[in-house]
């Protein structure tokens, strides 16, 4: 009988990482869903996957602590089976946008251990259960989603820019490790996405889009990212590696 696909959604309890889980549930994946702690959003994001008529469990998980991971790996098979498919969702924001001559180490140490090290050392424990021949006879990928900061600067937010730079990096280099191992590895970067976390900053963009920000005039949406990971985790670029996919309207588009 063939596994079943079974995708791992970090920090998926809302927004950009509840449309993904959403999305490929909607293809047929079993779900696991995870967030750094329990919440009713969390428990209501698990029950609509559950609707899908799919498999879902709903799991907290610190991704900054890489001594959980193989325990999570290994959770989500005890119930679900071995991961095929690792979304990496998770992530933070500075703790205070501002003058790169104030940032904080605290605010650094923060972007640079959860973003970076901590999505790192999840890829790893995943290729290395791969590796161990843990998984076979389904097709498997990582999915990483960075940000339009992983290339455009933004200097109220160094610490995030430099956490999905170095993300982005990482990810490339995983796609040439793993590639023999049979996984697809790559890398999605949002840029401007209509969620809770950007509300803040809408109005201001509103108007930079309107006078030619982004080519599309609008603010994409979670459900519009979730659609490039589906293609990406259902094989849609079988012969592609570490390929960076832009969901941003048209923002990074070198333009005058």
């Amino acid at each position: 009988m063939k596994q079943r696909q079974v995708a791992l959604v970090t920090g998926s309890r809302r927004g950009i990482g509840r449309a993904i889980a959403l999305e490929l549930a909607d293809a047929g994946f079993d779900i696991a869903i995870t967030d750094v702690e329990h919440s009713d959003e969390l428990e209501a994001t698990r029950s609509d996957i559950e609707r899908a008529g799919v498999g879902c469990m709903a799991l907290t998980s610190n991704l900054a602590d890489i001594a959980q991971h193989d325990a999570l790996l290994q959770t989500v098979e005890d119930s679900l089976g071995a991961v095929t498919c690792l979304v990496n969702n998770a992530g933070v924001s500075v703790m205070s946008r501002g003058d790169l001559l104030d940032v904080t180490p605290e605010s650094y140490d923060r972007c640079l251990n959860v973003n970076t090290r901590g999505t790192f050392f999840l890829m790893q424990a995943f290729g290395r259960r791969v590796a161990k021949g843990r998984q076979g006879g389904v097709s498997r990928s990582i999915i990483t989603i960075t940000s339009s900061n992983a290339v455009a600067a933004s200097p109220q937010r160094s610490e995030y820019c430099v956490s999905k730079a170095g993300l982005s990096m990482a990810t490339t280099l995983f796609s040439l490790r793993l590639a023999e191992l049979g996984i697809g590895v790559f890398e999605v970067q949002p840029g401007l996405i209509e969620t809770e976390m950007t509300a803040p900053s809408k109005a201001r963009y509103d108007a930079l889009m309107e006078n030619g920000l982004t080519a599309i005039k609008r603010w994409g949406t979670p459900r519009e990212v979730a659609i490039a990971v589906r293609t990406l985790a259902t094989g849609g670029l079988p012969f592609s590696v570490g390929q960076a996919i832009r969901v941003d309207g048209g923002l990074l588009v070198s333009k005058y």
